[in-house]
């Protein structure tokens, strides 16, 4: 009894493990080190990171998944179809930032404890800024837990708050931690996986940016659904205020002239060249352009980011792990002939073994359809091996200088009613490593504004922010429809893809089956030359036409200036089929595929499905539009709701179930 009696006496854990924490800088900044763990969560990626007219979801069997369904704006308060996870660790991580700032305020000051409180400020602010941009308005918590009046009923069931005042407040926060935090250069940091002076400019240009643009608003007093509108906030002037603050935000980071693109080396355009080196860890090669990337490395830390967008595998070195994310064909159709980020954000193929699997197997980068064209930044083969299947070494890509630039870009336009010299050139800059050169620039402002939204697809697939951009620069309902109108004129093979190549020949190519492959992209020619159509729209069945059918293809690369050497093979795709179609299938047997040459590492209600319609019977593939006309793409998008995600109401854990004073979403009432 007299040591339970000593045990009973001891002070909380908390506040004997916090006061020892924060007796010392080198414990502090341990412990906002820790706020980062856990910051971008899968559900900013998997789920949120699609519907943004570049990035689409797939899943295996069925679309009645969350992946799915929040890709296609279909939410439901009371199912699986929203997400919940990125609701509770953000607020994790703001208790921790709040016990950071309260703690280190206490300190004696120095240089390095205000750094440190202007880096745990920053990493709430961009905690609120996640929340924001999902759901909208939500509850403000500035104080740690252990120094609120348990009596106060809001202490633990805080209501929602105006996204505006958040916004002020973590904008204000932004704007003080800049004084405090160092440049990268002075930092002593060997990389940007801390926040150092210009990743917090561009975080600030970020934040400001959505707090000045436009978003789904409703009135928080009556709840009420017939007050939902898209709209900016109601002052002007504090428009025009936060699109200067983050002008002169891009400004700051544009004129320390620490940072730049990465350009070309060797054979590799300036863009692949970053990606490439970003999946190899290879920090000094991508330090000028990363701000901000969140680190992953080690068995309790690694991220399944990159796990879902990917080209896909089957065994071998890399393992048996499918892309659950796929690229719309009309995205990887936009693309000017020169530009090198397609190859780089989209794959034309996957990695299949040959024959059987087994161990003496080869394997091929095998050419995919219209409807498997896959992510590509984070392809397996491109980084260092993993410590386990289910893993990956790769780091989170927050905030890069291209970002700087276009946001830049984007604020001069804005505050100017029209593009200025310095506008346009920021987006020449971009365009310039992406080796499009001179095209012709708008000058007017919409003009611009179409431009930079259309950049920004080309530059940030797969980062998990286009989707929210389109909704600040009110253009996803527009966006949206217009893409799938796109992909059934695509589907039509009418108007801008009137002339689309239906048959593409590709160049049978083995996969070197090792991480750190080089590998870009398998060579191809799109076929649209009558008389080459008909040579190749047969495909012979047996093995002994192979060699006179092969002679063919050969022969058409041949007429296409490519030098067929000993053993090279060439085979044709039909774009519009399906990749399990009779016609693709006969083909892959006739370079030499046997066992499984029909399957795909994709989610297979995708890869089995044509792009076509008269591919499909006459009628457009369900992924495109549903058989009784209803949507396939984006089917549950509503305008004036479906901009934001409800909250979860189905069962504790739920944020609507542990609150109850939170309102829900007035669109998802029930």
């Amino acid at each position: 009894m007299t040591s339970c009696q000593d045990y009973l006496d001891m002070p909380s854990y908390n506040a004997v493990d916090t006061e020892t924490v924060f007796a010392s800088e080198l414990t502090a900044d341990m412990f906002v080190q820790g706020c980062y763990r856990g910051i971008i969560h899968s559900e900013l990626f998997y789920q949120l990171g699609a519907g943004e007219t570049v990035t689409h979801s797939c899943e295996d069997g069925t679309t009645n998944n969350s992946k799915y369904n929040i890709c296609n704006y279909f939410y439901d308060a009371t199912t699986p179809y929203t997400v919940t996870t990125i609701f509770k660790e953000q607020y994790r991580i703001i208790e921790s930032t709040n016990i950071a700032i309260s703690r280190l305020n206490q300190m004696l000051e120095t240089d390095k404890r205000n750094a440190l409180i202007g880096e745990a400020k920053a990493i709430r602010a961009f905690c609120y800024y996640n929340l924001i941009r999902v759901y909208g308005d939500v509850p403000a918590v500035w104080t740690p837990l252990e120094e609120l009046n348990p009596d106060d009923e809001n202490t633990f069931y805080p209501k929602r708050s105006s996204r505006d005042e958040i916004y002020d407040r973590i904008i204000a926060d932004l704007q003080s931690a800049v004084q405090d935090i160092p440049w990268n250069s002075q930092s002593g940091y060997p990389t940007y996986e801390r926040l150092t002076k210009q990743g917090t400019y561009a975080l600030l240009a970020r934040v400001a940016l959505h707090a000045g643009g436009y978003s789904l608003r409703w009135n928080l007093e009556t709840n009420a659904a017939s007050s939902l509108m898209m709209s900016q906030r109601s002052d002007n002037a504090r428009v025009q205020e936060l699109y200067q603050i983050a002008d002169n935000a891009c400004q700051a980071v544009i004129s320390q002239n620490e940072n730049s693109l990465v350009q070309a080396q060797g054979n590799k355009s300036g863009f692949e060249y970053l990606w490439y080196n970003f999946c190899q860890r290879n920090f000094s090669a991508t330090k000028p352009e990363m701000l901000w990337e969140v680190a992953n490395l080690g068995p309790n830390t690694n991220s399944p980011f990159g796990v879902y967008a990917h080209p896909g595998t089957r065994g071998g070195v890399f393992g048996s792990r499918k892309a659950l994310q796929f690229m719309l064909p009309t995205y990887y159709l936009s693309f000017n002939a020169n530009d090198t980020r397609r190859d780089v954000s989209c794959t034309s193929y996957s990695i299949y073994f040959l024959n059987n699997g087994s161990a003496s197997d080869k394997w091929v980068d095998v050419g995919t359809t219209f409807s498997c064209i896959m992510p590509g930044k984070f392809r397996m083969s491109w980084g260092i091996e993993p410590q386990g299947a289910a893993q990956r070494n790769i780091n989170i890509p927050v905030l890069r200088y291209a970002d700087v630039l276009l946001m830049y870009a984007e604020t001069q336009n804005y505050l100017n009613n029209g593009p200025t010299a310095a506008a346009k050139n920021a987006l020449q800059e971009v365009r310039d490593r992406a080796g499009i050169g001179s095209i012709t620039m708008p000058s007017d402002r919409q003009g611009f504004e179409d431009a930079i939204v259309q950049e920004r697809k080309w530059e940030f697939a797969g980062e998990f922010n286009l989707r929210t951009d389109l909704i600040r620069m009110n253009r996803l309902a527009t966006e949206l429809a217009a893409t799938k109108q796109d992909m059934k004129d695509l589907s039509d093979k009418k108007n801008a893809y009137a002339n689309t190549a239906v048959y593409r020949l590709y160049k049978f190519h083995f996969d070197a089956q090792a991480y750190g492959d080089p590998f870009l992209g398998v060579e191809y020619i799109d076929l649209t030359d009558p008389v080459e159509i008909a040579s190749i729209q047969t495909i012979p069945t047996t093995s002994s036409q192979y060699t006179t059918f092969l002679e063919t293809t050969a022969s058409v690369a041949q007429a296409h200036g490519y030098t067929v050497a000993s053993g090279d093979k060439w085979y044709p795709v039909n774009m519009f089929e399906a990749y399990t179609s009779s016609y693709n299938g006969n083909s892959r047997k006739a370079v030499g595929f046997t066992g499984g040459f029909n399957t795909l590492q994709i989610g297979n209600i995708i890869y089995t499905k044509p792009t076509g319609s008269a591919e499909n019977g006459g009628q457009y593939p369900n992924w495109i539009q549903a058989p009784d006309g209803s949507d396939g793409l984006y089917y549950g998008f509503q305008e004036n709701r479906s901009e934001l995600l409800p909250f979860a109401n189905k069962s504790a854990g739920h944020p609507i179930i542990d609150n109850p004073n939170l309102t829900q979403h007035p669109g998802y009432l029930q």
